[in-house]
């Protein structure tokens, strides 16, 4: 059986010079984290939109990557693997003289992400970014009953303005985070939202059932 790290905090970081500070809150972690670059935004909202991905952290340490040290923007852990990920578009940071948090490149895959690779999926993240709120802001606000009987609706496609109308007694915000909880945990697929704008028009359906 493969030893699977757990690396639950990351690598503390000064901001870059000139870099935003960029605050979100991540449903998966059931943390706070913070980034300096838009990509790496952009990267924690893929990762954090797959349920394939058990768990991840951010800064997880420094790794040589041919024949430089990179502090890897993130550690993801799926149930039978685990990678380092890297994004290629981004600077190396200052470093250090010494560190703790080394990590050994060559017991870890490490998966290079470039700029294009986030730019072919900008309309699955502005979706997510759109979904997320509402499952951050109710996490603790939505029910199992309605969840499951959102789930059993889903049988058949539905669009985001059937379900709502299914659900109209109930608070709408609600219903918006128990469906989007649902997509983000892999109970429910929205195949349009990899290539359309997240709209009243959108279709989910539950995992499994045919389209």
């Amino acid at each position: 059986m493969e030893h699977f790290l757990k690396i639950s905090e990351p690598v503390a970081l000064a901001r870059p010079r000139g870099a935003h500070r960029l605050e979100v809150f991540s449903p998966k972690l059931s943390r706070r984290m913070i980034f300096f670059r838009r990509a790496q935004l952009d990267q924690w909202i893929l990762l954090e939109a797959d349920p394939a991905v058990i768990t991840f952290c951010e800064r997880p340490g420094y790794v040589v990557v041919g024949d430089e040290r990179r502090l890897a923007d993130f550690w993801v852990r799926f149930s039978d693997r685990q990678e380092l990920v890297i994004l290629s578009d981004i600077e190396a940071e200052n470093l250090p003289v010494a560190t703790h948090r080394d990590l050994d490149a060559a017991a870890l895959p490490v998966r290079t992400v470039g700029s294009a690779e986030i730019a072919a999926a900008q309309v699955w993240i502005d979706n997510w970014q759109r979904m997320l709120p509402y499952i951050v802001a109710n996490r603790d606000l939505i029910s199992a009953p309605l969840s499951r009987s959102i789930e059993r609706f889903l049988a058949h496609p539905r669009r985001l303005l059937e379900v709502e109308r299914e659900f109209a007694t109930g608070d709408p915000v609600l219903v918006r985070a128990a469906l989007f909880a649902l997509l983000h945990a892999g109970k429910v697929n929205a195949p349009d939202l990899h290539t359309q704008p997240l709209s009243l028009l959108t279709t989910f359906l539950v995992e499994g059932a045919l389209p």
